[in-house]
């Protein structure tokens, strides 16, 4: 597993001074676990230093805590042992309040990142890509609800789906919230109302798997910060009342080897290059057996449903927001290039998880050789089921138990992410399934509507 490397005392030091300028106090440094939850340990800023290079304690079952607060032992991770958090001094950035945050890693006794850690593991993967000579970017979107403190919904104000309504009745938030990713050195790209009443949709813009995974869980907290500051709470639930549009977390990708973008210049459709079909053909191939890192809660399930734009049919297409795999040209208006957008992800993934799993899926197609899959330029929706069984488009699983025992069994996902990570994930979603089974959907929806939430 990948070693982080510390920084030089000066560097600590530097951070330090520059921290106290600001008015720090505290220093939080966060993880993300097999549940998709985010934990988290403060110290003072005095124990800055510490907090990087030693690092705080923190027992295996932080792996495998559930979004019930119980516990989802594995035959490896038991109430015995310890861990060291150690925080990354380089993504460190100033919140509101007196506070800091950092991404943190865990790590073994004896200095090696833990075989369950999800940043550690990312880390890896982007390492294997720029082995093979490959550069990769990653773009998030994110969807909230914005819900009263106890998590039930707000008042039936006039909404408009997309439309400036939300963004006026809610102006002083949304301002409070660009204000604070400003002050944190994380720019929005764009905000705007979302289908559902009270949710939103924010864009982050691209950067190193890594860093942007680290920029999700940072951007989730100053949601939280921000969301508090106003009386309020916000839902990352996939689906945070039943019946209702459920929340996505998107990831766009873009490949790049030697310079030269694997998505656009080439010879097959819409200018996608060989190596860059075979890496949308490694996605897709590989989706279904991976789909547990990426929807793999109670609640995903419920979400991913044709003609919700959830990307439940397994296939890619031009803007095709019912797809999968929805590609996005590059040109003047798309000034980041081309690239595709794994819509299936939602909230309740480990962020760093689902990326790693996505890019893995990637550079197993491009090492394969896998063949671009023939396009599905419209809605898969309206093809009748013989047409859809001769393009081969298939509807992706909705049952959490059958996309669990897929990744359980699964020998790509356990190949290219690890036994260990695919042990712990399907422990906590099996808990999961145990403790929801006779909850019927609007319970189900309403007693976990915060559990992802930061």
């Amino acid at each position: 597993m990948t070693q982080f490397a510390a920084a030089d005392e000066s560097a600590v030091a530097r951070a330090q001074r520059e921290l106290e300028a600001a008015g720090v106090r505290t220093v939080i440094g966060t993880v993300v676990n097999a549940s998709g939850l985010t934990l988290a340990k403060s110290v003072p800023l005095a124990r800055l230093k510490t907090f990087h290079e030693a690092g705080m304690g923190a027992a295996p079952v932080w792996h495998v805590f559930a979004i019930d607060g119980g516990i989802a032992f594995t035959d490896s991770i038991t109430t015995v042992g310890d861990m060291r958090l150690r925080i990354d001094i380089a993504g460190l950035r100033v919140l509101p309040g007196g506070r800091a945050w950092a991404p943190a890693s865990l790590f073994e006794q004896d200095g090696a990142v833990s075989p369950v850690c999800t940043r550690g593991l990312l880390g890896d993967v982007e390492s294997s890509l720029e082995e093979a000579g490959y550069h990769a970017l990653v773009g998030h979107e994110l969807e909230f609800f914005l819900v009263a403190p106890d998590g039930s919904a707000l008042e039936n104000a006039p909404w408009v789906p997309y439309g400036a309504t939300g963004l006026l009745d809610r102006a002083d938030l949304l301002d409070d919230l660009l204000s604070a990713l400003h002050q944190a050195g994380l720019p929005m790209e764009q905000i705007h109302a979302e289908y559902g009443r009270n949710q939103f949709e924010f864009s982050l813009p691209p950067a190193p798997p890594v860093q942007a995974a680290d920029s999700v869980v940072l951007a989730k907290t100053i949601v939280g910060i921000v969301a508090r500051a106003h009386s309020l709470q916000a839902s990352f639930s996939p689906l945070p009342f039943a019946g209702m549009v459920g929340n996505g977390a998107h990831q766009h990708l873009s490949l790049h080897k030697d310079g030269v973008p694997l998505f656009s210049g080439g010879s097959g459709p819409h200018g996608i290059g060989a190596e860059g079909g075979a890496a949308i053909g490694g996605i897709i191939a590989g989706l279904p057996e991976i789909q547990g890192f990426l929807t793999g809660s109670v609640l995903s399930g419920s979400r991913l449903a044709p003609g919700s734009w959830s990307g439940a049919y397994l296939c890619w297409g031009l803007e095709n927001r019912e797809a999968s795999v929805r590609f996005l040209d590059g040109g003047k208006s798309n000034p980041h290039g081309a690239n595709v957008e794994v819509k299936i992800v939602d909230p309740s993934a480990n962020v760093y998880l689902a990326s790693a799993a996505i890019l893995a899926l990637a550079l197993h197609g491009v090492r394969g050789g896998r063949q671009l899959p023939a396009e599905i330029p419209g809605d898969p929706g309206r093809l009748s089921d013989e047409e859809r069984r001769r393009a081969n488009v298939l509807l992706l699983a909705d049952s959490p138990a059958a996309i669990i025992d897929t990744l359980d069994t699964s020998r790509l996902a356990r190949g290219l992410l690890g036994e260990a990570i695919v042990d712990a994930t399907v422990a906590v979603r099996r808990y999961e399934q145990r403790i929801s089974a006779d909850l019927p959907p609007d319970e189900l929806a309403e007693r976990f509507r915060l559990a992802w939430s930061i």
